[in-house]
Formats: structure tokens, sequence, C-alpha cells
């Protein structure tokens, strides 16, 4: 008997173009072999603050969109880690760059910044728990397989590379667990509201799949946006 159908890699498959563009992009091809240009990480880094701020409003929203407590739980988690720890390892990593606490305070949002975060909230805002973790899904399990291709890409360079801390920490055992921990969480979330085994004629898919390729695009957004620095 074959196994139900992930819903992750159903969304990935139902959008082929958009989420290649995202995890395949210019910005991290030259990220992986140490040709960005700086400016560009550093741009990238002060509005990834910025993002940071908004995504764990976003799963502060999960918080009140849970009704399991299994759900609660892990949304509180996930929100604890990021605004105690997370923020302050971001700051951290900033200052190593030459982008101080200060600037990040002052940095003005990004136009593709402000979209792709608004749109998250909104997603949640007007649906449920599972639109809100499929809009979240391609940076909560994006990054996974952008550090995890990364690692395999034999195009890789990590010695001598600027941007190997990066690669290490979304390619390393702790980051991908997290994403493994998101990606139960949404397995499970849409089997509990009846979005399993035949997707394709779930009522609810056509939904799913276009706020999963949306926040795709808006993925892509944010790494041209990181290329405009240059």
């Amino acid at each position: 008997m074959s196994s139900l159908p992930s819903v992750y890699e159903s969304l990935k498959a139902g959008a082929p173009a958009s989420w290649e563009g995202y995890v395949a992009h210019p910005f991290v091809r030259q990220l992986g072999r140490g040709e960005l240009p700086e400016a560009c990480f550093r741009h990238y880094l002060a509005q990834d603050y910025l993002f940071l701020l908004h995504y764990s409003r976003a799963w502060a929203l999960a918080v009140v969109k849970s009704q399991e407590v299994t759900d609660l739980r892990q949304a509180a988690a996930t929100v604890d880690l990021l605004l105690n720890h997370e923020l302050a390892l971001h700051v951290s990593y900033c200052e190593r760059w030459g982008v101080s606490e200060t600037d990040l305070l002052r940095t003005p949002e990004a136009d593709a910044n402000r979209l792709y975060t608004r749109f998250v909230m909104d997603a949640g805002l007007s649906g449920d728990l599972l639109d809100l973790l499929v809009a979240l899904s391609p940076c909560s399990l994006g990054y996974a397989e952008i550090g995890r291709r990364l690692a395999d890409d034999p195009a890789t360079r990590l010695e001598g590379n600027p941007y190997r801390d990066w690669i290490e920490l979304y390619s390393g055992s702790e980051f991908q667990e997290g994403a493994e921990l998101c990606r139960q969480q949404l397995e499970r979330v849409a089997k509990a509201r009846g979005v399993s085994g035949d997707l394709a004629s779930n009522p609810r898919w056509p939904q799913l799949q276009q706020l999963f390729e949306t926040a795709c695009r808006l993925e892509i957004g944010f790494w041209d946006m990181g290329l405009s620095a240059a």
C-alpha cells in the first residue's frame, strides 16, 4: 500500500517554475560559489532583520489560529526561539559584517520585504492555520532545502567562501531538524482539516497551491531585492 502524498512535496510539484526560481535563484548560486557582492549580502542581512520581526508576528498569529495544544505549543516555541534567540544571533552576525544594530533599526523596509510579509499575515488573518502554514512554508522549509542543496552542490565552495557560515547554518542539523518539525506540523494540520489523500480533487487544494506559489514568487522578489544592491 502506497503512503499518502506529502502536502509539502505536492505543493512544490504544483509550482515547479516558481519553486526552482526561488531555491536556485542567482543570489543563492552566487552565495554558494562565494561570488555574491558583499554589498548585496549586507543589504539582504538588513532586510532579513526586518523580515524576522514580521516572521515572528506571523508565528504569533499561528498561536492564535491554533486549536490543538500541540500546535499551540509548537507555534509558541517558535515565537520564543525567533524573538529571544534567533534575533540576537542575527544582530551579532550582522555586526560581523559591519552592520550595527543601530543600522538595522534605521533601515527602511524594502517594498519586496513589505509585500512578502504582509501577504503572509493576510493569508493567516483571512484564513485558518493551514493557510498560514502554507504561506510560511517557502521560508520555514525552503531555507532548509536551499541549505541542503548548497551543501550537496559540487559548485559550492566552502574554503575561503565569506558566506560559509550562512551555508553551514542552513545545511546544519539544528536548522534541518527545526524545519522537519515545521514540515510535520504542516502535514498534521492539513490532515486534520481534511486535506489528504487525493489532493488534486480536494476543494481546498487550488487555494493552498496558489498561496504557496505566490509565496515562492515573493521569495524570488526578496532575492531580487538583495541583488539590486550591486
